[in-house]
């Protein structure tokens, strides 16, 4: 009986990664620093895992911003606008991540997505005509070397062609299919290096099985893997699947020459049932994914063991693993002081999943498991009663009816009296809502925190920033104001402060992109408003000034997604009762003269099933009428705003339009703008902001840049639907490169503006 996990988290147990790497953006320190603490923290993974038993330790699964980036710079599929620099590789890399703009050129980064249905980015690789793909890097291979020489001989990890060549952005006429045999010889080579290096097993991450597949995904899925298969230079190769089943293709990949399948029983819901239906082959080993790599709830050992009974009774030679990569959850509970053991012996992070590994293994291989020290203490676990309860709110979800969530008047009804009200300029400009958060800030909400700041000297602080923030707005010129959020360490985390049901973990960091870390609160009881969240500081802003100040409010479906769930009722249940909650702020920022509110659902996208057919019966039949139910009992003069950040959205864009927001805001600015034509063949009919530049790069768009993108989106837009803002957030950008972009953005919207009007 052997244990295994897909990945680790990089970012190290106290976001050291991301520390070093802003330090070296800055020039603080040299890239071989950097370098350092990135083998620093390879070491410590590789020395925990070891120290735990687990018996298939990854490596190549570290990366300084992104696998699928890693993976198109091993593949030499980087585009000439970076390579063309002439910076140094690591820098070159940081260039496609995230922009450059220096003595050496100016160029945007490539287009960042949501990776599958969790709150991780990934960078998409650009392919264009020219490119020769073929092995160019040496990462995997300096890595498996590296642990060889730390006396671990590791299970090297790297994402497979198939869903690299699926999710990348092809430029020219090509196809993926034109890639197919270079792809191919890439990973032969590939292989065979690491053969040569010593390797045993190879993992290879196809998670784009899981998704939908058309007969001509199938056909590249096998093209690709029957050359590939046919040169393994004596190494066993693993396929490794997640966030999903592989119902649409089971039969014929278990048929290929594989010698192991990883497959996900957490979120793969037909994967014990394909299993039971078509058995396994004799000569393959099932690497079984029974341990949740995406929530941090300890594992039931009862349920796992009824899974893997289940394979073991079939005679099938299995491995115990994790569902996905642990990326998704924090890195040990180990640093959580201050969170009480009542509440922390329900929980795993990556470093206590492994523990769970050993413990599962250790209970594989007992005569008598429920006789184990181990699985009594489990069971005794989840035999407690959890506290949280509130019957009053659960009253409230079951007595829910229709109006609840139907506003009225129409939506052309209140565009009319909302035209009317707030008389706004053609192409109004706005903010998503935060300004930047500076290190005197973060201190100062820090010290407030710690008791070092009195409560009456924190507000002072809190509202010289808002006043100061107004300000600049009005000198800046733009339209509909924000008060800058500088009250917020997240816009999660402080709501769900002001929420009853909530959990706060000190240091449970997970990584969402590149050096971007979040800290997703625990959903523990039921939900229900404590105090009021956003009135105090909206209301203050909007007294210093005349022009309108959004109130700025996060939803439930992205509260509840960027969270970690509860696992005893269903995500409705808790999405109805966090949506209740929030239209409790929402009338009574109303009632306390805010007119305009934006209810942010940045993660509408980010749990929708992978499979279309699972759209609405598992998601969108409830995710939707949350956001509903928070503003339908608005007045009509009132305009509700969302804004939704980077993922995809045209193929769920009717459904955006469902929401029945007045306006809407987005991402678009990395994607070219590609959205514009969906709103356009859709009729979308909410006013819509694209974002017009990128926030999350260090670049100041031109005003002729900002002109040009709100020109492209006139083509598609009509005139009185536009918006003009950012992308997203300003929380993570400094001021130096903030109010230039403002300007040049309110410059580009005016002179666009009084050419429309001439």
């Amino acid at each position: 009986m052997k244990t295994s996990i897909i990945g680790y988290p990089r970012i190290g147990s106290l976001r050291e990664l991301k520390f070093a790497s802003e330090k070296y953006f800055k020039g603080e320190i040299e890239e071989l620093q950097l370098l350092e603490t990135a083998k620093e923290l390879r070491f410590q993974n590789l020395k925990e895992q070891q120290e735990s038993g687990l018996d298939f330790i990854p490596s190549n699964d570290f990366s300084f911003y992104d696998g699928m980036l890693d993976t198109a710079f091993l593949l030499n599929a980087v585009p000439k606008r970076y390579t063309s620099l002439g910076l140094s590789v690591l820098d070159e890399y940081f260039a496609a991540a995230r922009g450059y703009q220096g003595e050496k050129g100016d160029v945007k980064a490539l287009a960042m997505k949501k990776w599958f249905n969790t709150n991780y980015h990934y960078m998409v690789p650009e392919i264009d005509d020219d490119t020769e793909i073929k092995v160019s890097g040496n990462k995997p291979f300096e890595l498996f070397v590296e642990a060889l020489e730390n006396g671990v001989r590791t299970k090297p990890v790297l994402t497979g062609p198939f869903t690299f060549l699926e999710l990348a952005r092809y430029t020219g006429t090509k196809t993926k299919e034109d890639f197919t045999e270079a792809a191919a010889n890439a990973y032969i080579d590939i292989i065979k290096k690491l053969s040569e290096l010593g390797a045993e097993w190879i993992q290879l991450d196809e998670p784009y099985l899981v998704k939908d597949l058309t007969e001509s995904d199938i056909t590249f899925f096998k093209d690709l893997y029957t050359k590939i298969l046919s040169d393994k230079s004596g190494v066993e190769i693993l396929l490794q699947t997640y966030f999903g089943d592989i119902r649409d293709f089971y039969n014929e990949v278990t048929a290929l020459d594989f010698d192991g399948i990883g497959l996900d029983f957490i979120e793969g819901r037909k994967t014990l049932e394909l299993v039971r239906t078509n058995g396994f082959p004799k000569d393959k080993i099932l690497f079984a994914g029974v341990v949740n790599g995406k929530n941090i709830w300890k594992n039931n050992y009862t349920n796992t063991l009824h899974i893997l009974d289940e394979l073991k009774n079939q005679n099938i030679d299995f491995v115990v693993g994790t569902s996905c990569s642990l990326l998704h959850v924090p890195y040990t509970l180990k640093n959580e002081t201050k969170l009480s053991d009542a509440y922390k012996k329900h929980f795993a992070y990556a470093s206590e999943k492994l523990t769970e590994l050993a413990e599962i293994k250790k209970l594989l291989t007992s005569e008598n498991p429920a006789e184990t020290t181990e699985y009594r203490a489990n069971s005794e676990l989840f035999a407690q009663p959890r506290s949280g309860e509130n019957t009053s709110i659960k009253e409230k979800v079951n007595a829910l009816s229709e109006k609840d969530f139907t506003r009225l008047p129409k939506f052309a009804v209140r565009e009319k009296i909302q035209k009317e009200r707030f008389n706004l300029p053609l192409f109004p400009t706005t903010t998503i809502g935060s300004f930047p958060q500076t290190i005197e800030i973060r201190k100062t909400r820090a010290g407030f925190r710690k008791g070092e700041v009195t409560a009456d000297d924190y507000d002072s602080f809190l509202k010289g920033k808002i006043e100061g923030c107004i300000r600049l707005q009005e000198q800046i010129g733009i339209d509909v104001l924000v008060h800058g959020e500088f009250e917020r360490n997240d816009m999660v985390e402080y709501f769900g402060e002001c929420l009853d049901g909530y959990l706060f973990t000190e240091k449970a960091w997970v990584q969402s992109y590149g050096t971007r870390c979040v800290k997703p609160p625990v959903v523990w009881g039921d939900i229900s408003r404590a105090k009021s969240m956003t009135v105090k500081w909206s209301s203050y802003a909007q007294s210093l000034t005349d022009k309108p100040v959004k109130g700025m409010l996060t939803g439930p479906v992205t509260i509840l997604n960027w969270s970690f769930p509860r696992e005893d009722i269903s995500l409705k249940d808790s999405a109805y009762q966090i949506a209740l909650a929030i239209r409790e702020e929402v009338l009574d920022l109303e009632a306390n003269g805010i007119n305009i509110i934006q209810i942010d659902e940045a993660a509408l996208r980010e749990k929708l099933p992978l499979r279309k057919s699972d759209w609405n019966s598992e998601y969108l039949d409830w995710a939707i009428p949350a956001f509903r139910l928070v503003h339908s009992g608005v007045k009509p003069e009132t305009q509700i705003h969302t804004h939704m950040c980077y993922s995809e959205f045209a193929d769920i864009i009717g459904d955006i339009d469902n929401m029945d927001a007045d306006v809407i805001t987005f991402e678009a600015s990395r994607s070219d703008l590609t959205i514009l034509d969906v709103l356009k063949e859709k009729n979308f009919r909410t006013e819509v902001g694209p974002g017009v530049y990128d926030i999350h790069s260090p670049r100041i768009p031109a005003k002729e840049e900002i002109k040009a993108a709100l020109q492209k989106m006139l083509d598609r837009i009509p005139a009185e639907k536009l918006w003009v803002n950012p992308d997203c957030g300003l929380k993570t950008r400094g001021s130096e490169e903030t109010v230039p972009s403002l300007e040049n953005l309110v410059a580009a919207a005016r002179e666009i503006r009084s050419k429309y009007k001439a």
